[in-house]
């Protein structure tokens, strides 16, 4: 007999699970819609030439490619097989699982352009797929909750963006988390002030994981990549700059004194900490770092992340500012700033440190208990008079023993149990126990539905 597994990197999640991802998604999409969002969906598989030179090529690496119906090496010849992987994936794939939502969404805006009023605020919870490595906070199937506004290059986007980040976090209960924001024209302008513009994705690659590898580690990759020592030595006083925001503001004006591209980078920045001052913003866990380069190729300006400060996980939301992503597809000038939620690495985030509410994650309410045939079909009129009233009710299907339904009960953790036998129904008046308590007590169908409503 076969016994069955999981492809690496997937998880199944069973009610429990399902609850606990529901309050993570109920509370995000709650923040969307309140800030006037829309939802959107996409298909699972794009074509290829949609997705790949989108994420830069360690994004495209990662890419799960969909082989073609049929005979899907029909179209191939030895030569192909000689050239390897390059000459033969363009014959036998041409489809490919959604590595993101934004491009998708970028692709969804060109197609329906003439039906879409701008600026156009979306939002959309699907799977994404990437072929990586699994480890603990990292999935080959994992969902997004992403929200963009495209049709509009106004900072207030970005703004608002941050604003929806430390609400969505209110909701959810988390306090241990900090917001870093900058601009990619901040690390534009590092580019040029080291005539290194040719080598800026080699400079925001590396500087990408300087959190991961440390400051000597993303010199020496530089290094490898062609950067001379004095290079290199400009590098580092740029990524060892420290002080508060302000401070790392007027540091960088002065080190920008020659470099237009970097100036409005910072402004910008500056722009950012203002709307949120307007806002009413504390400016609490919010943090400007230069530093911060976001992988993905196509973002342009503002750039988010969001990661956990008591819980040793990466990157649990991040997004940015992309100028011309719908250029691409033959749209140009059409600026965009998005921000995606990462649902499994909150949830991970959100259970270790026990932030998950213990009371909601069932959805029944009570349970009526079966005392057999005798008053099954009192029992079920008073079931279905809880559930008009919106109740979340049910009886346990078996009549029997009640000590095996109480333990029903209390494994679904549901909150009470309701005594429904042939004597409470001639008296018109019922038994509820809570099962948290153990405090029974006497009501009448309309004092059940006022107390459980």
């Amino acid at each position: 007999m076969q016994k069955p597994t999981l492809p690496k990197g997937t998880r199944d999640f069973g009610p429990e699970q399902m609850a606990r991802r529901n309050f993570i998604l109920d509370n995000i999409k709650s923040v969307f819609r309140k800030f006037g969002f829309m939802p959107l969906e996409t298909p699972a598989m794009e074509n290829l030439s949609v997705l790949t030179g989108k994420y830069g090529d360690e994004g495209d690496q990662l890419l799960f490619r969909i082989l073609n119906s049929g005979d899907f090496m029909s179209k191939t010849d030895a030569s192909d097989m000689a050239e390897g992987a390059k000459g033969l994936l363009p014959k036998i794939t041409e489809k490919g699982l959604r590595y993101d939502l934004t491009v998708p969404f970028a692709r969804f805006v060109v197609m329906n352009r003439n039906d879409i009023h701008f600026p156009f605020k979306r939002f959309q919870i699907q799977p994404v797929w990437r072929a990586d490595r699994p480890q603990k906070g990292r999935y080959r199937e994992f969902y997004q909750c992403d929200a963009d506004i495209i049709g509009t290059d106004s900072i207030i986007c970005e703004s608002e963006i941050i604003l929806m980040i430390k609400e969505a976090y209110k909701l959810l209960g988390l306090e241990d988390y900090v917001i870093t924001f900058s601009s990619r024209k901040v690390l534009e302008g590092l580019a040029g002030m080291l005539n290194a513009n040719d080598k800026f994705t080699d400079l925001c690659v590396a500087i990408d994981k300087l959190d991961k590898i440390g400051t000597d580690k993303v010199l020496e990759e530089l290094s490898g990549k062609g950067f001379d020592q004095a290079t290199l030595d400009k590098t580092r006083e740029f990524l060892e700059l420290k002080g508060n925001d302000k401070e790392l503001i007027e540091q960088l004006h002065t080190l920008f004194a020659n470099s237009e591209e970097g100036k409005k980078g910072l402004r910008e920045v500056e722009e950012i900490i203002s709307l949120l001052e307007a806002f009413g913003d504390d400016g609490a866990k919010i943090e400007f770092d230069p530093r911060l380069a976001r992988g993905l190729s196509y973002y342009t300006g503002a750039i988010f992340e969001v990661k956990p400060t008591s819980v040793k996980m990466g990157t649990i939301t991040a997004g940015g500012r992309y100028d011309n992503l719908t250029g691409i597809f033959g749209l140009a000038d059409m600026s965009g700033v998005g921000i995606s939620f990462g649902v499994d690495r909150i949830y991970d985030v959100l259970e270790e440190l026990n932030l998950f509410p213990s009371e909601g994650l069932t959805p029944t309410k009570v349970l009526l208990a079966n005392f057999g045939d005798e008053s099954l079909n009192g029992s079920l009129g008073i079931l279905k008079a809880l559930r008009d009233a919106g109740i979340a009710a049910e009886i346990y299907p078996d009549g029997g023993k009640l000590k095996k339904q109480f333990m029903y009960a209390e494994k679904k953790t549901i909150p009470y149990l309701l005594i429904s036998g042939v004597e409470e129904l001639q008296k018109g008046v019922f038994g509820l126990k809570d099962l948290n308590t153990g405090i029974q007590e006497l009501l009448t169908l309309a004092q059940l539905i006022t107390k459980l409503g």
